[in-house]
């Protein structure tokens, strides 16, 4: 199975991961600000450099020369690591010094508004290098020669990608010291905060099986006040089901051992005698506790089946059931029982009724209502099963009925109202282990001519 992982280094990662997306946005945005930067420093320095190549134009017998000097590309000495370029051209753009074929701005490159000159920057490519250019324009009014020269400088972009890298390599390294101080501090943080649920785990994992006692709110922050109280309320769930598990073990002991002692009594006295008559009479009273001890074994069986039904109908295993149908099927079943009894076993369902509930269950519910009515109500009575809108079932007999006093008790497990009935005392516990699980109200009334009224109502589908 993988291990889950952990949640500190869950935060940190995720973090990390931001920061780090972070920092390459912030690198590029550095990166392309350090070139703006460093192509206005350089592009000052190009222009200056054409100023001066400018300066030294000069005319003579109608040719126009350019004098270069040396201090026109020693502005490049000491702080570029390209190489220079130029190109000076008359009004008729001719060559008249410097490289050849150097490339001219691309039509529609605007007028630099940077500076108060008539000139022009952009890219290009030289010699298989990338330069950047400017030209200047120079106004020649002689007599005999009137029009616009052209002065073209060009540098190659080492020095301002080299630039540009540094100031990103710079805001680089500075942010990846503010995130791993950040990263620290969210580490010291976030173990700080996670204190208090170390030492929940620690009061968990030392507490003895046995120890089901709500966990103090008192040493963990509110945010953890739901968790914690989630938990005490499972723990109160829990202890409060192996209490009713240690009670039923209990009762179930104590109700077990009770006929088989009798069992094994009676078995015995049958056995010291040598009359036929003794051992027939013997292992007929036998058979008929065996009967009943089988009968007590399967009301246990039942009440394990409701809660396994009880889970299953909370994790959304219900099924539209037609309640009319399963009472139909349930009296045509019990028939034969009720009429070796001499108890005329009666069903009012006309309609369909839907509900949501686990077939088993319910079964089993119709099935413990009419055997306990069956069982008192005296011979030539009558047992009414009805079914009516919107979810209600009723189960009604003529037998005694059951004082207002005791109607409460009857649903608790192993109670028996009348010892000399048999039974389990499980019936109508296990009727109302149902009704819980299906979120059913049951209820108990007089009957309209005598005995009892058992009414449940479920919740329609």
């Amino acid at each position: 199975m993988h291990k889950p992982s952990s949640l500190r280094w869950r935060l940190l990662w995720n973090l990390a991961l931001l920061l780090v997306v972070l920092m390459l946005a912030s690198g590029l945005s550095a990166y392309w600000n350090g070139r703006e930067a460093a192509d206005t420093a350089y592009d000052r320095t190009l222009l200056a450099s054409a100023r001066t190549i400018a300066a030294g134009l000069s005319q003579r017998d109608g040719t126009l020369s350019a004098d270069v000097p040396y201090v026109a590309l020693d502005t490049f000495a000491y702080d570029s690591a390209g190489r220079i370029y130029y190109q000076v051209n008359d009004i008729h753009q001719k060559l008249i010094s410097g490289y050849e074929n150097l490339p001219g701005p691309p039509p529609g490159t605007p007028r630099t508004d940077s500076y108060p000159a008539l000139a022009r920057f952009y890219n290009a490519t030289y010699k298989g290098q990338n330069v950047r250019v400017v030209s200047l324009l120079k106004a020649v009014t002689e007599p005999n020669m009137n029009g616009m020269a052209e002065i073209r400088v060009a540098e190659t972009d080492e020095a301002r990608v080299s630039m540009a890298r540094s100031l990103a390599a710079d805001t680089l390294l500075r942010l990846g010291m503010l995130a791993i101080g950040a990263l620290l501090l969210v580490w010291f943080a976030v173990s700080a905060a996670l204190r208090p649920l170390e030492r929940l785990r620690t009061a968990v994992e030392e507490r003895q099986p046995d120890d089901l006692r709500p966990l103090p709110l008192v040493e963990v922050q509110h945010e953890l006040w739901p968790l914690v109280r989630g938990l005490n309320h499972f723990t109160e769930r829990l202890r409060g089901q192996f209490e009713r598990q240690a009670q039923f073990i209990a009762d179930a002991a104590h109700e077990l051992r009770t006929p088989l002692a009798a069992l094994k009594a009676r078995l015995e006295l049958g056995l010291r005698s040598n009359d036929a008559e003794v051992w027939r009479s013997t292992l007929e009273s036998s058979a008929q506790s065996t009967d009943r001890l089988t009968h007590l074994a399967n009301q246990l069986l039942s009440l394990a089946r409701v809660e396994n039904g009880a889970r299953a109908i909370a994790e959304g295993g219900a099924q539209l059931l037609d309640l009319s149908q399963l009472a139909r099927e349930l009296g045509m079943a019990m028939a034969p029982l009720a009429h070796k009894r001499g108890v005329a076993l009666a069903l009012e369902a006309d309609e369909p009724v839907w509900l949501r509930g686990e077939p088993t269950l319910l079964n089993e519910l119709l099935s413990n209502l009419v055997d306990n009515a069956l069982a008192h109500t005296p011979p030539g009575g009558n047992v009414i099963l009805r079914v009516t809108a919107p979810a209600v079932l009723e189960v009604e007999d003529d037998g005694p009925g059951i004082p207002l006093e005791d109607r409460d008790r009857v649903f608790e497990r192993f109670y028996r109202r009348n010892q000399q009935v048999a039974g389990s005392g499980l019936g109508l516990a296990i009727v109302g282990e149902i009704c819980r699980a299906h979120l059913a109200q049951i209820s108990l009334h007089d009957g309209e001519q005598a005995g009892l009224k058992v009414r449940v109502s479920f919740i329609a589908g």
